[in-house]
């Protein structure tokens, strides 16, 4: 591939990764939302955050089989201007079940988005370019996260809809991979049929967990500050900040962490979040402190998703390619899913009281069990190779 044929490709995956991080515009204003619709239950609120990864899974799993009869170009022009549809409906009336509506709508771009940003990097690249363009990717969704949730943050201060802006992104990305994305990938090896393994089954299963736990971040920061930084949205969109751009960091020294870790990379990956949220239940008035929390939450997604995409990815053929992207997106979205009502309830039963801290203390604990799952079958699995 010449030079700037990759880079073109490189400006696509920014741009879809973007996409998927509008998925987080509203987590710095779930505190202001909670309090303009005071006699909505929190998590409804909460899953403001999450309900569009529910949608995404069934998405994912459809996007999966489409790609073998749809071009993943057109596929992600709808991906796109559904983002721009979507992100503007809330300025239509100022109603919480039409904010609901318009993040449900989105969850169909964000579907899309996860699963084919994987499989158009397993099209254009393999070995250790694929392994480099994972990390782009990770980068990129850690720069999009940054920037959409610091501009949320400032921008929805006085009032949350002026944040939905944001999404005109969406039409951006459609102008761009309009123009950078080949119609046609680079051919492959292929079997003809679809086809997975107990390697994509299992890491999906380990990426469930992952996001089950680590969404506590994004649906509780906004409301676990306390002291002088109680309800101060601008915080949390600092902390947001935090928490995706150390992402990007992650992302550029992907080949470092995954050579120095091996097959514990994935278990190091969790044990970052079981860091993180030790500091944030124990200094939730201190910034720094939380700040410092934020980025160890942050860097686990950043090593987490990348690897275990790639991992998925060189366990199939380039056939199977885009629903063993599916199956790890739809694992990654039911977790987010799940998790607020979830994890809400358990901390209610087993420590007294649903609150913030409560749920965090019971993700860490929860992300500590997984990590050493991941480790005992990593450790177990002599046929398990990753192409670096």
């Amino acid at each position: 591939m010449k030079k700037e044929e990759r880079r073109k490709i490189y400006l696509v995956i920014v741009c879809i990764s973007f996409l998927q991080g509008l998925q987080f515009w509203v987590s710095p204003l779930l505190g202001q939302i909670a309090a303009q619709f005071p006699e909505t239950n929190i998590s409804l609120v909460q899953m403001l955050v999450t309900v569009p990864a529910i949608v995404s899974v069934f998405v994912a799993l459809g996007c999966g089989w489409l790609c073998t009869k749809v071009s993943k170009k057109n596929l992600l022009l709808l991906a796109a201007l559904i983002s721009g549809v979507a992100g503007i409906m809330p300025w239509i009336r100022d109603s919480f079940e039409l904010l609901f509506f318009s993040r449900i709508i989105y969850g169909i771009a964000l579907g899309l988005a996860t699963t084919l940003n994987t499989a158009v990097v397993a099209d254009f690249f393999h070995g250790k370019e694929r392994v480099t363009a994972m990390g782009i990717q990770a980068a990129s969704i850690g720069a999009g996260m940054v920037f959409i949730t610091t501009v949320a943050g400032k921008a929805g201060a006085v009032e949350y809809r002026q944040a939905s802006w944001l999404n005109f992104l969406g039409f951006l990305a459609f102008a761009v991979i309009m123009i950078c994305l080949p119609n046609q990938h680079r051919e492959g090896k292929t079997s003809g049929a679809i086809r997975l393994n107990r390697e994509v089954w299992i890491t999906s299963g380990l990426a469930f967990l992952e996001f089950f736990f680590l969404i506590t971040f994004s649906t509780n920061i906004a409301m676990h500050l306390s002291g002088a930084l109680e309800g101060n949205s601008t915080v949390s969109g600092i902390l947001t900040g935090a928490f995706s751009g150390i992402q990007i960091v992650a992302g550029f020294i992907l080949g470092y962490v995954t050579k120095w870790t091996g097959k514990l990379t994935l278990s190091a990956a969790m044990l970052s979040f079981c860091i993180g949220a030790c500091f944030l239940v124990l200094f939730p008035s201190s910034l720094p402190m939380l700040f410092t929390g934020a980025l160890f939450c942050g860097f686990s997604q950043g090593i987490f998703i990348p690897t275990g995409m790639v991992d998925v990815a060189n366990a199939v053929d380039t056939t199977s390619c885009a629903m063993a992207s599916a199956v790890f997106t739809c694992a990654m979205s039911l977790g987010q899913f799940l998790s607020p009502t979830l994890l809400n309830k358990a901390a209610g039963i087993l420590l007294g009281a649903t609150t913030t801290e409560n749920v965090f203390i019971i993700a860490a604990a929860g992300m500590a069990v997984a990590a050493l799952m991941a480790a005992f079958w990593k450790l177990s699995n002599k046929n398990y190779i990753r192409e670096v």
